[in-house]
């Protein structure tokens, strides 16, 4: 992790990064709190990145070991890649938050719990035999255990709510202390509490007070052992404009700016599906761009609508996660067959089926690049971090317009939910690619030819209602150049070799090398979310002298040109992936390479010293 080398930071006075953990019941406001801290850390100038992990559940029961939400943030004065593999620091606001965080609490790390919810009946919950704050078992840490549920009733009692109402701060207030544990301005929080409370002055009032009676408490009161204030300096960045973003916030903003360069109005249309609701809850913030965003019934008649949108001459944009792919799946077919441009938007998470719903996984890399019925290619474009998604839906926008073509954009929940800081990019460096109708007709010799295509293999886009250029189209094969239904061996021999040399022949940029050498002992391929612990992990690893160079792919359907010519430099190939190995697979079918897979199916981001001990063991084997 970002901070393993380095002393605990209750002994050490000035690290340049710090991983910390809110952890408590789902109902307690952990990624609430989580999100305003992120916001605070953004403020004070550091680098950082979160990482959400919350219950399927929309509400188990209080106290359950099941149903604790966590929030991680690492944050620093250097560069930071991943939340971090251990927190320095958990906030347990229950046994339960404890009990299933304290396994990845740093050894000397410093645990913050609230005594007042160690009652015996949430111990039971929690499965403890006996109270952990007392009886010796969290030795090997350091604690600081006081009533926060006490302190919250004491702090809001000026403002006459009754104890259920007033404990719904206590999440302020343990976000005060931890505002003053790392030296944050609390101002930014108090307007942000007014502003979401300016109907209910009084709620807003009670959460102010507790916010500043957490933070006094870490000020005032007289505490012997390891609570002490940290300044982490801002990190040095390049000037411009930043502002903290998520994936789906990301994903959202690059499919308008997307539609934008291509000079169309966007269609949106989806169902809700953790983790991909969220980009539909944003597009439907951004009308004034032009974006109609359309919460259909069910999977089916969400990406059936924005097939329509692109047939009627607007940008289709549709979205969900794995099983609602599975369900879209004809359809897909359908814009293959109509070579339709249409943006899919799969925000991975744990399967098969139903699986879990909250947890990040990138095991629909077959379903996205084979995953349709009859031979129907799309090209398939992987972000690797919340900031990267913004590029990679330009992109996906890109090639669809382009290439009529329907295109499917890979993010996971890790990216969907993360946060880091982002660059605002200026949007003159983006080149248009502005789409062209097609108005007159293209056959000086009888009717218009609807699949007659240009030099990148594109037929052309017309608009339904364009005078004298009346055409067929549909989901039964089509005659190679009018359009009509054909089933003759030799019509269909050409249009499925027509479709696929199409996706074949994209253009896109060669692939480089994120870090380290071209040509050595060993490189370490990824793509997605993977990004950031890879890269951390290779750095460390070249820090140690070993050969091993990190690449990462964007594009995985079509492959980058010099894709074989440049991973045979090295004598090995290590593929990180959440799955059972599925890009490896591509690999080996595509570019005839012996890679080698390094695999992890437990719902959760790749710890940093996991893929330096990987790297080390295929270095000496």
């Amino acid at each position: 992790m970002a901070t393993q080398d380095a002393d605990p930071i209750t002994h050490n006075a000035s690290p340049d990064a710090v991983v910390v953990r809110f952890a408590g019941d789902s109902g307690d406001g952990m990624q609430l709190t989580g999100g305003q801290f992120t916001l605070s850390t953004a403020l004070a100038g550091n680098d950082l990145a979160t990482f959400p992990d919350f219950p399927a559940e929309i509400r188990a029961p209080q106290g359950t070991l099941f149903g604790v939400s966590a929030f991680q943030i690492n944050f620093g004065s250097r560069e930071i890649s991943t939340a971090g593999d251990a927190p320095d620091v958990l906030v347990a606001m229950n046994p339960a938050a404890l009990k299933v965080n304290l396994s990845s609490l740093k050894p000397g790390g410093l645990i913050i719990a609230d005594s007042g919810e160690f009652t015996k009946r949430n111990l039971e919950k929690a499965k403890y035999e006996s109270n952990p704050l007392g009886d010796g078992s969290l030795a090997q840490w350091d604690l600081l255990a006081f009533d926060i549920s006490a302190l919250t009733i004491e702090a809001v009692k000026d403002f006459g709510l009754g104890n259920k109402d007033a404990l719904r701060s206590k999440n302020m207030w343990t976000l005060g202390l931890a505002l003053w544990m790392f030296d944050r301005d609390r101002q930014p929080l108090i307007d942000w509490l007014n502003a979401k409370f300016k109907t209910k002055p009084d709620i807003a009032a009670a959460n102010v007070a507790a916010l500043n009676a957490g933070h006094a408490y870490g000020e005032t009161a007289e505490l012997s052992g390891p609570l002490k204030q940290l300044h982490i300096a801002p990190v040095k960045s390049d000037p411009g404009l930043y502002r903290t973003i998520t994936g789906a916030e990301a994903v959202s903003l690059g499919l308008v700016a997307g539609a934008q360069l291509a000079g169309l109005p966007m269609f949106f249309g989806g169902y809700p599906i953790t983790p991909a609701s969220s980009i539909l809850h944003h597009l439907a913030r951004l009308k004034e761009f032009g974006v109609t965003t359309f919460q259909a019934e069910d999977e089916i008649a969400a990406i059936c609508a924005s097939i329509g949108a692109s047939y009627a001459g607007q940008l289709g944009v549709t979205s969900s996660s794995g099983p609602g792919i599975a369900l879209k799946g004809e359809a897909m077919g359908l814009a293959v067959m109509t070579e339709m441009p249409l943006v899919i938007v799969n925000s991975q998470r744990g399967g098969p089926s139903t699986g879990l719903p909250t947890k990040t996984e990138q095991s629909d890399l077959y379903q996205a690049v084979y995953g349709r019925n009859g031979d129907a290619p799309i090209p398939v474009v992987a972000a690797s971090s919340p900031g990267d998604v913004f590029e990679c839906a330009i992109e996906a926008c890109r090639i669809a317009v382009e290439y009529m073509t329907p295109v499917m954009l890979l993010t996971d929940g890790y990216i969907a939910n993360a946060a880091e800081p982002w660059k605002v990019p200026d949007v003159d460096s983006f080149e248009p690619f502005t789409a062209k109708f097609l108005t007159e007709n293209n056959n000086p010799d009888g009717k218009v030819l609807p699949y007659k295509r240009d030099a990148k293999g594109a037929r052309p886009w017309i608009k339904p209602g364009t005078p004298g250029l009346m055409h067929r189209i549909g989901g039964i094969e089509k005659n190679e150049g009018t359009g009509n239904i054909d089933y003759s061996p030799e019509n269909h021999q050409a249009m499925t070799d027509a479709r696929k040399a199409k996706i074949d022949g994209i253009t896109v940029p060669d692939q480089g090398v994120t870090l380290g050498d071209e040509g050595g002992k060993l490189a370490v391929v990824g793509w997605g979310s993977t990004f950031g612990p890879i890269r951390r992990a290779v750095d460390n690893c070249r820090k140690k002298g070993l050969d091993v160079s990190h690449i990462h792919f964007r594009h995985i359907w079509p492959l980058p040109a010099n894709s074989g010519e440049l991973l045979r430099k090295y004598d090995k190939v290590l593929v990180p992936e959440m799955n059972t190995g599925q890009f490896k697979t591509v690999l080996r079918d595509q570019l005839l390479v012996d890679a080698q897979p390094y695999t992890k199916t437990s719902g959760q981001p790749f710890k940093i010293a996991e893929l330096e001990a990987a790297i080390e063991l295929a270095l000496a084997e």
